[in-house]
This record gives C-alpha cells, sequence and structure tokens, in this order.
C-alpha cells in the first residue's frame, strides 16, 4: 500500500488529529443549538451544550471502542432532539462519526442493523419533539444519517481489497523463495550425484589396475607396466570429468567453463574397455532396435550403468558383468548382473564400504520418469534394473 502523505499525518500525530476531529463536532453540534433555522442566534441551550460536550467528547473513543462510541452518542442525539430548539443534522454529528466508525471496523452485519436503528429511533425522536417541521428537513436527517453507513462500508470493502492484494502479492512472493531454494537443493543434489558417480567410478578402476599392478609387478614387469599406462589414463579421464562437472559451478560467463556435454551411450564402448583393462570382463548385449534417447535419459542410462560396473567391480572384484540394453515401443530397459563366483584378488583391488551409489541410481531413475530395482540374486551375484522411457517431459537435468 502507497505511503501518501495523510497516512504519514495519521500516523505521525494522531492525537493532534483526534483533537481537531473533537473540536470539529463539539462546533457543528453546538453551533446548532443556538441557531435557527433562519440564521439568528439564540441564546445559550445548557442541556443542548451539555450533550454535544458529552457525544463529541466520545469520539475520542473511535480507535478502540467503536461500538461504545455508537452507544453515547445514539443516547445523546435521542435526548438532544428534544431538547434542541430545532431540527438538522448537526445535532447528530458526532453520531454521524460513530455509524462511519462501526461501518469501517466492524463486521457489515453490525454496521448495518446500528444505522438502520438510528435512522428509525432518531427519526421517529424528531416526529415527536418537533411535529410540525417540514418533509425536507426530515429527508435530509435520514440521508445524514444513512450515508456514513454506505461510506464506511465501501471504505472496509476497498481496504479488504487492497490487503487480499498485499497477501496475494506476498504469498507469490514466498512461493518464488520456495521455489528458488527448492531448485538450489535440486541442483546441489544433482551435482552432488554426478560428483559420486565420477569419482567413485575413477577411484574403483585405479584402485583395481592399482592392485593389479603391485600383483603383477615382480611376475609379469610387462604387463603392470601396461596396466600402470591404463591406470594413468583412467585418472586423466577422471580429472577431465571431474573438471566438467565442477564447471558447472562456475557462472555462464566464466571463459574457462567447460563446454564438454554430457555423457550418454555413445560413450558406452569406452566405459566397457575401461573396465575391462581394470580386470572386469563385460558382456554386452543389445535386444531391439535401437532407438534415440532424450537428453535426460541418455545421460542417466550412461550414469546407471557407470555406477552399476563400479559396484560389481568394487564388490565383486574377478566376476563377469552382463549388460543388457533392450528397446522396447517407448520404454528402455537396461539390467547389469552378475553371478559367477569371484576369483582370489588382491585386497587393494576390492575396497570396502558402503556409499550412496544406489540411492543415487533410483533418484535419476525417478527423475525422468523411470524406476530402478536392485537386488541379490537367489544363485548368488547381483542385478540392477532401471526401466526408463524413450522420451521424458520431465526437466531435463542441463549438461
Amino acid at each position: 500500500m502507497t505511503d501518501t502523505w495523510p497516512r504519514r499525518v495519521h500516523r505521525r500525530y494522531p492525537r493532534l488529529l483526534d483533537a481537531l476531529l473533537v473540536l470539529g463536532v463539539f462546533t457543528a453540534t453546538a453551533g446548532t443549538t443556538t441557531v435557527d433555522r433562519l440564521g439568528n442566534h439564540l441564546a445559550p441551550n445548557p442541556p443542548a451544550l451539555a450533550l454535544a460536550v458529552v457525544s463529541s467528547a466520545a469520539v475520542l473513543l473511535h480507535r478502540r471502542h467503536p461500538r461504545a462510541l455508537f452507544g453515547i452518542t445514539f443516547a445523546c442525539a435521542l435526548a438532544i432532539c428534544f431538547v434542541a430548539t430545532q431540527l438538522n443534522a448537526g445535532l447528530v454529528a458526532p453520531l454521524i462519526v460513530a455509524l462511519y466508525v462501526l461501518a469501517v471496523h466492524t463486521d457489515r452485519t453490525t454496521a448495518r442493523i446500528a444505522t438502520a436503528v438510528a435512522a428509525v429511533l432518531v427519526t421517529g425522536a424528531t416526529f415527536v419533539a418537533e411535529p410540525g417541521a417540514p418533509i425536507g428537513a426530515r429527508i435530509g436527517f435520514i440521508a445524514w444519517i444513512l450515508l456514513p453507513g454506505a461510506i464506511g462500508d465501501s471504505v472496509r470493502t476497498r481496504r479488504a481489497h487492497l490487503a487480499a492484494i498485499e497477501e496475494r502479492a506476498e504469498r507469490a512472493e514466498r512461493t518464488r523463495e520456495e521455489e528458488a531454494r527448492r531448485r538450489v537443493a535440486d541442483e546441489r543434489i544433482r551435482i552432488a550425484r554426478d560428483l559420486h558417480d565420477v569419482v567413485a567410478h575413477h577411484i574403483a578402476l585405479a584402485n583395481a589396475q592399482a592392485g593389479i599392478a603391485v600383483h603383477l609387478l615382480d611376475r609379469n614387469p610387462t604387463q603392470a607396466r601396461e596396466m600402470l599406462s591404463h591406470l594413468t589414463d583412467a585418472t586423466g579421464s577422471a580429472l577431465r570429468e571431474l573438471k566438467a562437472t565442477v564447471g558447472l559451478l562456475r557462472r555462464a560467463d566464466d571463459p574457462e567453463a567447460p563446454l564438454e556435454p554430457a555423457p550418454g551411450l555413445d560413450r558406452l564402448p569406452d566405459l566397457v574397455d575401461a573396465f575391462e583393462r581394470a580386470g572386469l570382463p563385460v558382456r554386452l548385449t543389445v535386444e531391439g532396435e535401437r532407438q534415440q534417447l532424450s537428453p535426460g535419459v541418455d545421460l542417466t542410462a550412461y550414469r546407471i550403468l557407470q555406477e552399476s560396473l563400479t559396484n560389481v567391480a568394487k564388490h565383486a572384484a574377478g566376476s563377469a558383468a552382463d549388460v543388457t540394453l533392450t528397446y522396447s515401443g517407448g520404454r528402455f530397459l537396461l539390467t547389469v548382473a552378475n553371478d559367477r563366483p569371484p576369483r582370489p584378488v588382491p585386497p587393494a583391488s576390492a575396497p570396502a564400504g558402503g556409499g550412496f551409489g544406489l540411492i543415487g541410481m533410483r533418484e535419476r531413475a525417478a527423475a525422468v520418469g523411470g524406476r530402478l530395482t536392485a537386488d541379490r540374486r537367489p544363485g548368488g551375484g547381483f542385478l540392477v534394473s532401471a526401466e526408463l522411457p524413450l522420451r521424458t517431459a520431465a526437466r531435463e537435468e542441463p549438461a
């Protein structure tokens, strides 16, 4: 709501404004009791002046006690009709203020009942006190009593409308802030998943290759040297992927931000080759006609395969992995299974410990509208199965 100068004055000098309001109301009421319809001055009317003082002073209650204000001014208005020498709207000036305040600060039903009661009883009192008053004066009298209720109701409605607009604006602002926080949290989770996948994959490969190299160093130095060269390639690839992933945290206008696209199934041969060089045989089977996956699904499928093969290399060292890609209708099914008993390997090549791999894979699958299951196989080994849509209407994760 705009902070206009009347509101600033009202906020800074409330008592001064109250005093001016009381003075104005008293002047209107007392002046009417000392002047006739022709403008001739009359002798002071002590009872009328006393009632004017009481009803005008009661106006000070308008901020906190609108109902009490109405009761006092209404009683004084009825009494002053019988002691005043003539009928005039100025006689009920405090009552007019009270009806306006009641309409603004109370409910609509209360204001309407009070206005109707005041109009009927005060007008009836004028018929008793001055039966010969002209009809025009009575109509004007009734109009002045009904007018403040209508104005007050309009003001209350406008204030409620403005308050509703402000509330909607504040709620929209809160919603925007919550949505921004939610997006930031989602982005942090996404980057955390990427970092986990990249680090876990490459560190597992490097660990396995280093363990095999140590195992072969004395018996077959040539093969150990070859394994160490593969280890160099794996660590270099890890550094490149880490740079690309951490680059997501940079600003878009940063000239050093990497522009490498997100990986997909087109890099599956390199992934399989990396695991085979680390000592994990991988059998790849493709069923159905290959179809183009949307970018988000393509990245999700690649990361799930990468994490699944990493888990096989870490927890079932010496086993072979069976990877099956099935294109069927509008769905894409991938499975990674190992069921062969593990061969003895150096302990350094099979680190222990749990992590967030399965959680991350399930989150990735759910993010693109798919689902993932992972469990031990009855005959031994482990099976990861992910069913993904070929296309997704969900928000694609940025590359």
